[in-house]
């Protein structure tokens, strides 16, 4: 029993957090970018409200970062996303039965855990608009999130991601 209730457990705490994968051009070299803006035409997927907030979270990260938001950028940001609904199909069954005398018999319940969960997937790319709008680099993430969030939970929602998404930028040369 002791078993199981720590599976359960590790299932929790594993399905809830964020996944952020990245990928970029090797060749670029990301110490030359200082300034960025954003598409004029991005659509990003998030309603108006979640756009300017995730935009705002960016801004002032990257100005941590010591990048300045500009009308000539070095490169330009777009961000997209789209919401997927996770089905749960994780039930624990439990059953008994017999058997003797010739005849058998079984009950069985299967009990769901947890419930549906929405996930968001957002991409986010810079793109080196002078060089032929080159793609250098990308991170995608992956979480959940609830619909009907307090608007004060949405805003610290999308702050720690965004801290999580730029954890990887700039990407750390490996030899």
């Amino acid at each position: 029993m002791k078993a199981f209730t720590y599976i359960l457990i590790a299932l929790a705490f594993t399905s809830c957090g964020t996944v952020v994968n990245y990928d970029y051009e090797t060749s670029t070299d990301f110490t030359q970018y200082k300034t960025y803006n954003y598409f004029d035409d991005m659509k990003t997927g998030l309603s108006q409200f979640d756009s300017i907030r995730l935009i705002d979270a960016i801004d002032i990260k990257l100005s941590t970062m010591g990048l300045t938001r500009s009308d000539n950028p070095d490169f330009f940001i777009d961000i997209q996303s789209q919401d997927i609904l996770n089905q749960n199909n994780s039930n624990v069954g439990i059953g008994a039965g017999g058997g003797g005398g010739g005849g058998f018999g079984g009950v069985s319940v299967g009990l769901p855990l947890g419930s549906n969960q929405n996930t968001r997937e957002i991409v986010i790319d810079f793109v080196d608009k002078k060089q032929n709008e080159r793609l250098i680099w990308q991170a995608v993430s992956e979480s959940t999130y609830k619909t009907n969030g307090s608007v004060k939970n949405r805003e610290t929602n999308l702050i720690k991601l965004v801290e999580k998404i730029f954890a990887g930028y700039p990407p750390k040369k490996t030899n």
